[in-house]
């Protein structure tokens, strides 16, 4: 299998050097060649399967040119073990629980296989991969702990100051080995262009090998598409449609939806919520596509102004505009809205963090206005992990699961960067 850059379908490469590299030449994405359709029998049969006698079918389709069937079990053994269970909230309302992960967050699926897969391709090598991360909360705690330990790669995360949650920062600052927290005077999208910079400049890919761990990686975005097969094989056959409504900032987690639906997953609709930071909504909605400053809101995670993953969303559907905005509904909302959904639903005997929220609300505006569905929002964090905000909002104490209590217990170990792509290559010379 070959992988096209989004900005030139002519620029193609193996699996490793799309996985090695991250990020094309021309700053596009990779995409593989062709998405295999999976037959209308496996997919008859999903409610049959365990999660990783789907993972295992799901991953060859895509790999099996390039990987051994060993290589896929390991892979999907390595990335699938913790669940993700669908949890009915009301009637026709299921939670798709993507936190039993080691850092309680979805992420944990897509880093694990990442960094499996970048340990199976490097076996043979004697190099030493620089992984660049931006975080603006789950993917820097996420990739810290996947990559933690492995030998022949070295994590840089780069995060905004001020702008993630204090439990999120413990769990990718306080783990030292061969994890490296850069604290950036600016916003994630700051971070973000200063990964990018470093991708494209030739002075350091000279001298050093770097590669990203973000969802623009395909060895993140792909595995991600597992656990829409599982959720959609727990649902209820009722005859109702179903729509997968994600809370969205950086838009891998949908994109990776609607690859699994390009498969021939039957998924009728999907909604993409965000918070105010609403470039995607608005171009649903018949605004042009311009990416924006990053506002700081109650669900940081998804505080981004220019959405990386957005021209995967555009390739997924062959370039057609019209085709993407028949099958995905924008919605936004405030951090007023977000904190009375987690109000509402609290008082039903549910707690969502401030992520879910904003996908639960997406779902019930959609269903709301069409007739004929069932819906799953993605809750993609335990509610433990923006303690803060979930007690504030909800006036109780929560109790933290042992794991990330633990977290708690370390110190903070990062070095401060100010907004500056030079001073962030020269600190990777200097290092490195």
């Amino acid at each position: 299998m070959k992988f096209y850059s989004t900005n030139n379908p002519q620029h193609q490469v193996s699996l490793s050097e799309a996985v090695i590299k991250g990020l094309a030449p021309d700053q596009g994405l990779y995409m593989p060649e062709r998405i295999p359709v999976l037959s209308k029998e496996f997919i008859g049969k999903l409610h049959e399967k365990s999660f990783k006698e789907i993972g295992y079918e799901v991953i060859s389709a895509i790999f099996s040119e390039d990987l051994t069937e060993d290589q896929i079990h390991s892979l999907v053994d390595h990335t699938l073990t913790f669940d993700a269970p669908i949890v009915e909230v009301e009637k026709d309302v299921y939670s798709l629980e993507l936190f039993h992960g080691p850092t309680l967050a979805f992420k944990d699926f897509g880093a694990r296989f990442c960094s499996k897969l970048m340990s199976l391709l490097l076996a043979d090598s004697d190099k030493q991969v620089r992984v660049l991360v931006a975080t603006s909360g789950d993917t820097g705690s996420a990739v810290a702990n996947g990559f933690l330990g492995v030998e022949g790669v070295e994590v840089i995360i780069l995060f905004p100051k001020g702008k993630v949650s204090e439990l999120q920062e413990k769990q990718f600052t306080t783990l030292g080995q061969n994890i490296t927290a850069l604290e950036v005077d600016g916003v994630f999208d700051d971070c973000q262009r200063m990964v990018k910079e470093a991708f494209l400049d030739p002075d350091l890919n000279e001298n050093l090998l770097l590669t990203s761990a973000n969802s623009i990686n395909i060895a993140r975005w792909i595995p991600q598409a597992l656990y829409y097969f599982y959720a959609f094989s727990r649902m209820p056959k009722n005859g109702k449609k179903v729509v997968f409504s994600v809370p969205s900032g950086n838009f891998g987690n949908i994109a990776a939806g609607i690859l699994a639906q390009r498969m021939g997953l039957p998924i009728d609709h999907f909604v993409a919520a965000t918070n105010v930071n609403k470039v995607v909504p608005d171009y649903l909605r018949g605004a042009e596509f311009k990416a924006m400053a990053s506002i700081q809101t109650i669900s940081n995670s998804m505080d981004v102004g220019n959405p990386s993953n957005f021209p995967r969303l555009l390739a997924l559907f062959g370039g057609d505009e019209n085709q993407l905005k028949e099958y995905v509904k924008g919605y936004f909302y405030s951090d007023q809205e977000t904190v009375a959904v987690m109000q509402e639903v609290f008082d039903s005997g549910y707690t969502l963090d401030p992520h879910g929220a904003v996908g639960y609300k997406g779902l019930k505006d959609f269903i709301g206005e069409n007739s004929g569905y069932q819906g799953v929002f993605l809750e993609t964090a335990h509610p433990g992990k923006f303690r803060e905000t979930v007690e504030k909002a909800l006036d109780l104490k929560l109790t933290l699961p042992e794991r990330l209590a633990a977290f708690m217990e370390g110190e903070k170990k990062v070095k401060p960067i100010q907004n500056d792509f030079e001073e962030f290559k020269t600190y990777l010379r200097l290092k490195y």
